[in-house]
């Protein structure tokens, strides 16, 4: 049903939030999500500290709603963030609170909240976009789609690897210790799909972790951090969070400092980011793996995305022509040519249509099969297979030879 077809929500009106709505955004979010002041008290949470902690994200975001007279019944929050794709530093936009009142709900608000967020994105540069879903099929038919999995792991006590030997040690931090945040700036650089946490970030990252987190820094034999490991122990489980590394000698003094855990506990749980199953590490690799859908990406503004997407291997005869559509975009609908010229720039023009003789290699697809495309979460090979894209034998291979191959390691939640 369109909003504006419906004469018994005349008084609907959409604008942006200020500071001043924070306490219908919280309500509204809770509400939606289910999240009860018992479960916040738990974690130690006071109701005007949830109110204080939103306000500064109602300030530093793009929020619209749909007002009923004074009363907020639909939202959606967009973050300000950055991303390295393939080393290459991308602002984009993180979605979040997406929420509507169940009353208001089949009227088309969050739709026109979505394009009007969509569209704020592209005015700002922010020419990618990814969230945490709560409905993959219903972002789906918006243009997002799948960029990374989560694979949980879990290991007995007796399967944990042998203890390599390393030149440095790993201590317990406090989790505001500046060592963690010094490693994954240096991690952010040198990994594709990693979101750079800023002060927005780090706080979402720590905002529903209870009291008994621990955190712990790997030092090398110069005192420098070179790996961080985020984690709970609890019914003699060691639970990790999160474990980055920025070389493998941290990576193996991290896990020595998990062995030494060893008759403390009878399992480690844990979660991999990288789409690289854990158990090729382990002596007794005869583990339990679960792959789980992670996060959802979606290009914003196809033509501004690819002149500052890094190719890996460019020519003059790997000129592409792309037929694209998208729900929510008119700006990605149509025809796009893709080429390079003799020094190496690319150049990307809309054009009226298809010209088989004059234009490069045909794609036809959808805006959230490209995403996950250039994001290289599937390779062109995989999509056609699927047929998720229409195209010729040498289109899929030039594609294979221009986009990068390394997968998205995607950890944040927000």
């Amino acid at each position: 049903m369109d909003v504006n077809s419906n004469p018994l929500f005349k008084n609907l009106k959409i604008r942006k939030l200020s500071k001043k709505d924070a306490k219908q955004y919280n309500e509204l979010f809770r509400y939606a999500f289910q999240v009860t002041i018992s479960e916040l008290n738990s974690l130690g949470w006071k109701e005007d500290e949830i109110q204080r902690t939103k306000s500064p994200i109602i300030e530093n975001a793009d929020v619209f709603g749909w007002f009923d007279e004074k009363k907020l019944v639909s939202q959606i929050c967009v973050y300000s963030m950055e991303m390295n794709i393939h080393n290459e530093l991308y602002k984009i936009g993180g979605v979040t609170g997406v929420a509507t009142y169940p009353e208001y709900s089949g009227m088309g608000l969050m739709h026109s909240l979505m394009i009007k967020s969509l569209e704020n994105m592209r005015k700002n540069g922010q020419y990618f976009s990814v969230l945490c879903p709560y409905s993959i099929p219903f972002y789906r038919k918006k243009g997002w789609e799948i960029i990374s999995d989560t694979m949980e792991y879990k290991i007995k006590d007796t399967q944990l690897p042998k203890k390599h030997n390393v030149e440095g040690m790993v201590e317990r931090v406090p989790d505001n210790s500046e060592d963690i945040k010094i490693v994954h700036d240096k991690f952010f650089l040198q990994r594709h799909g990693v979101l750079k946490r800023n002060e927005l970030e780090w706080n979402e990252y720590w905002k529903w972790e209870s009291d008994d987190v621990i955190t712990a820094v790997y030092y090398n034999k110069k005192d420098e951090p070179t790996g961080y490991i985020v984690y709970y122990l609890e019914n003699e489980i060691f639970k990790i969070k999160e474990l980055v590394y920025l070389n493998i000698e941290a990576y193996y003094g991290i896990w020595n400092y998990i062995t030494n855990h060893f008759s403390m506990i009878n399992e480690v749980r844990g979660y991999n980011y990288t789409n690289d199953p854990i158990s090729f590490f382990l002596e007794d690799g005869d583990i339990l793996e679960t792959i789980k859908p992670n996060v959802m990406g979606r290009i914003v503004d196809f033509e501004q995305f690819i002149k500052k997407y890094p190719f890996k291997s460019i020519s003059i005869h790997n000129n592409l022509h792309f037929q694209i559509s998208d729900p929510m975009l008119e700006c990605n609908n149509g025809d796009f040519e893709v080429y390079w010229d003799k020094e190496g720039d690319i150049h990307v023009e809309k054009r009226d249509g298809y010209d088989e003789e004059n234009d490069g290699e045909l794609v036809k697809t959808n805006i959230q099969t490209l995403s996950a495309l250039f994001m290289s979460y599937k390779t062109a090979s995989y999509l056609k297979n699927a047929e998720r894209i229409e195209a010729s034998k040498k289109a899929i291979r030039i594609l294979e030879e221009i986009i990068p191959s390394e997968q998205p390691y995607f950890s944040d939640y927000f």
